[in-house]
């Protein structure tokens, strides 16, 4: 069973910055797609960015230009870096690594941005 877990979330300033990291129970060079997503309260869960095993990056046009999506196969992490802060990335962040067959979720990390 492939376990991710998050980790890095929690409160800030907005216009602050914040790194979340998931790490993988197993090599995530198996996955095709790994990829962050949140979820705001009353809302459905939405993508944030995701990053190929061959490094093709996508990201949410809300949050194009603030936050970056990274790698470290060696590590089995995936990482993302978020800045310029606004309230309404106020959300639970889930890690996800995607296969032909198989989806898996994290647990989740909340993060907060107010002042």
């Amino acid at each position: 069973q492939v376990q991710l877990v998050e980790s890095g979330g929690g409160l800030v300033q907005p216009g602050g910055s914040l790194g979340l990291s998931c790490a993988a129970s197993t090599s995530i060079f198996s996955f095709i797609t790994m990829g962050w997503y949140r979820q705001a309260p009353g809302k459905q869960r939405d993508l944030v960015a995701t990053i190929t095993r061959g490094g093709a990056i996508n990201y949410a046009d809300s949050v194009k230009g603030r936050f970056a999506i990274s790698r470290d196969n060696a590590k089995n992490t995936v990482y993302l870096q978020m800045n310029s802060l606004k309230p309404e990335d106020t959300a639970v962040y889930y890690c996800n690594a995607w296969r032909p067959g198989e989806t898996y979720w994290g647990q989740g990390t909340q993060v907060t941005v107010s002042s």
